[in-house]
């Protein structure tokens, strides 16, 4: 019941934390449903549409300003049927209005807020409004007042905006057309416009607002590992150390921020404090992968931490992993006061009640932390202002160890304890690949959790996914491309890791699926199936946002599982949708990088890497991890006994003298089988 002694409105029966956020409102909020807009067409009002997630920092100030003000809300009630959607459900809802959004204003984010016709065409758009008139921004009431007046009046003139708009939307279909493969020349261009983009001062590209650069990183690794570029490899560790180092980076309890921003007075860079399972999962993967090009300790230690960060904090009771973390979180003055960043800031006072004069010392110079604070209120974010060595000194193990059981007792910040497929598959692959790389059996154990409560509660026929799921129940909402791309590449990564063979199959279910009903015939792919629920253009957007695409996704996933299997409708398809990179690549290589990741394992191959010998056996093990371990782009490995059935790579794969085997193929062309980890080495370097 609300505070008002009203009863929740109709988002009281969601599964979405950020929905169930906005229940006790008084506005009479409908999810996303035909009837919202047959009820809009009966009353003959527009709909407002208010998108936004559990973590948003803005979504939650306007929810307190407006939506829980009973006179904004009766307003609404009067003139407006309101519909309230999490973009992190409903992606497709999220994708279309956005465009229009952009295309309208120039810009976007979230709340996303956009007024629509009961058709559902959008005629006027905005993110954030506050109460009353400020910066130059109109107030969210004379926005309700304005559309309301043009609604009533000037009906035929929102008709028209409305139908252009829309008409406009669906004329914007996407295709690779005769762009062909990309090629050396795609590469070399791409890397070439990165070089333009960095600061090799601090080791960031370019701009205020510095996000993390996952699918960048991969592919200048990829690179690197196949064209033996030093500038690629050294502007992966410049972004991996110059992230690490700073306050995007929590350097007590591991883990990443969403980003960060550059003060305009100078000073250290500023996170917005909400953490991300997928921006973590990415990360957690691209660390990894540096150490095992470099061998950096700095990278180590980072890939753990976020492993460990992500089983600690997001893991849920059943299996998965939770969405988010907010940026918000109580002050630990026990005044009920919210403030972002609360959870993770200092102040000099606060280091010495938990650590002792000396050691706060030593935690002030170690972490950047000053007297005057360089956050707010006195208190500082921390980084790491020294180098690597003293970073990972043991006296700084033991401040980082002490600080964090201190920061537990403090009031956590709101966590979205609802489990989207796609961010799923990519912590499974994250997890399984550290595992595998530094011996923690129970990272691997905890992806292959996370992979069977993806089967059991996701893939309800085997072969459809759902997008969500929450406390052990599936949501409604149907898995779109990144669902299934992102949750294949999951599964395959388990696959090489543990050596079982089901994940491969499973695997092959999404993907049959992706070509079954995500494809179209320019090589083109979409973001819902087709026989998805219509909306006013069928959404399909092959650039990188916070993770990657579902069409280059697609690729890099379709593309392993043809190295495994031997599928050319597999790899056919890969290829065909591989023409956007070579289009865009050369271009715009930041919003496509895991498309030039992926172009970089079609350039190597990928290599196909059998392993066979007993199980147990040590060399078996050996030569396994060194498979795991090898840089060949997107090279796939399966392993298990000489001939076993679970992988097609194994058949015909004898022992060798009756020695454990590594046999390393390239379109199934393969080279002589090796015994020894150092032979199997040389087959997985640089080709060239």
């Amino acid at each position: 019941m609300r505070k008002d002694g009203g009863m929740p409105n109709r988002l009281a029966q969601a599964t979405s934390p950020y929905l169930l956020q906005h229940a006790d409102n008084p506005v009479d909020w409908w999810p996303w449903e035909m009837d919202a807009f047959e009820e809009a067409r009966r009353r003959d009002v527009p709909v407002f549409l208010s998108v936004g997630y559990s973590a948003c920092h803005w979504c939650h100030v306007m929810a307190h300003e407006s939506f829980e003000h009973d006179d904004t809300a009766a307003y609404m009630n009067d003139h407006f049927v309101s519909v309230k959607v999490d973009r992190e459900e409903r992606p497709d809802v999220d994708a279309v209005y956005m465009e229009a959004v952009q295309a309208a204003t120039g810009q976007g984010g979230w709340p996303m807020s956009v007024f629509m016709t009961p058709d559902g065409e959008p005629f006027y758009f905005g993110t954030y409004f506050p109460p009353e008139v400020r910066h130059g921004m109109p107030s969210f009431r004379q926005v309700l007042e304005g559309v309301r007046n043009a609604w009533t009046s000037r009906r035929d003139e929102v008709g028209e905006v409305a139908g252009k708009i829309t008409r406009d939307l669906a004329g914007r279909e996407l295709s690779t057309g005769d762009a062909g493969m990309p090629t050396e020349e795609t590469q070399a261009l791409a890397l070439l416009q990165l070089t333009r983009d960095i600061d090799p001062a601090s080791g960031w590209f370019k701009g205020d607002t510095k996000f993390p650069q996952s699918m960048v990183i991969e592919f200048l690794l990829r690179h690197h590992a196949r064209a033996g570029s030093v500038a690629a490899l050294e502007m992966a560790e410049g972004l991996c150390g110059a992230m690490a180092r700073s306050s995007l980076y929590d350097q007590v309890g591991g883990g990443f921020h969403r980003y960060v921003l550059t003060p305009r007075a100078g000073g250290p860079l500023v996170p917005h404090f909400e953490k991300m399972l997928y921006d973590n999962a990415l990360l957690c993967r691209v660390y990894a992968h540096l150490w095992r090009v470099t061998g950096s300790d700095l990278a180590r230690r980072v890939a753990l931490e976020t492993a460990d960060f992500m089983v600690r904090e997001l893991r849920t009771p059943e299996g998965g992993f939770a969405s988010a973390l907010d940026a918000d979180s109580a002050l630990p003055d026990g005044s009920g006061e919210h403030a972002e960043g609360a959870y993770y800031v200092w102040t000099p006072g606060g280091l010495r009640d938990v650590l002792g004069e000396d050691d706060a010392e030593f935690a002030m110079r170690y972490f950047g932390v000053t007297e005057e604070g360089t956050f707010e209120h006195g208190s500082s974010v921390l980084r790491l202002p020294q180098d690597a060595a003293v970073a990972d000194s043991g006296r700084a193990a033991s401040v980082r160890e002490r600080l964090l059981a201190a920061r537990e007792r403090r009031p956590r910040p709101g966590r979205d304890d609802k489990i989207v497929a796609a961010w799923n598959g990519l912590a499974i692959a994250a997890l399984a690949e550290a595992g595998g790389y530094f011996d923690r059996p129970d990272l691997v154990e905890r992806a292959t959790e996370a992979a069977d409560l993806l089967v059991r509660l996701h893939m309800d026929d085997g072969a459809r996914l759902a997008r969500t799921s929450r406390d052990g129940r599936a949501g409604a909402n149907a898995g779109v491309l990144e669902d299934y791309a992102d949750v294949a590449e999951g599964f395959l990564a388990l696959a090489s890791v543990s050596g079982e063979g089901a994940w491969l199959e499973f695997a092959g279910f999404l993907l049959d699926g992706v070509l079954e009903r995500f494809t179209g015939p320019g090589g083109q792919l979409y973001d819902t199936a087709r026989d998805a629920e219509r909306l006013i253009r069928r959404p399909q957007d092959p650039t990188d946002n916070a993770s990657p695409s579902g069409w280059t996704a697609a690729a890099g996933a379709l593309l392993s599982y043809a190295a495994h299997t031997g599928s050319e409708a597999h790899r056919v398809e890969a290829e065909r949708a591989l023409g956007m990179v070579k289009a865009l690549g050369p271009r715009a290589p930041r919003f496509i990088g895991w498309g030039l990741a992926v172009a970089e394992a079609l350039l190597d191959g990928p290599r196909e890497v059998a392993v066979v010998g007993a199980p147990g056996d040590a060399g078996m093990r050996n030569l396994h991890k060194a498979a795991l371990l090898g840089t060949a782009p997107g090279a796939v490995v399966a392993a298990g006994g000489p001939g076993g059935d679970e992988f097609p790579l194994l058949a015909d794969r004898p022992l060798v003298d009756g020695k454990p085997a590594a046999y390393v193929c390239r379109h199934f062309v393969c080279a002589a089988p090796v015994t020894e980890v150092e032979s199997l080495r040389r087959e997985l370097a640089p080709r060239g």
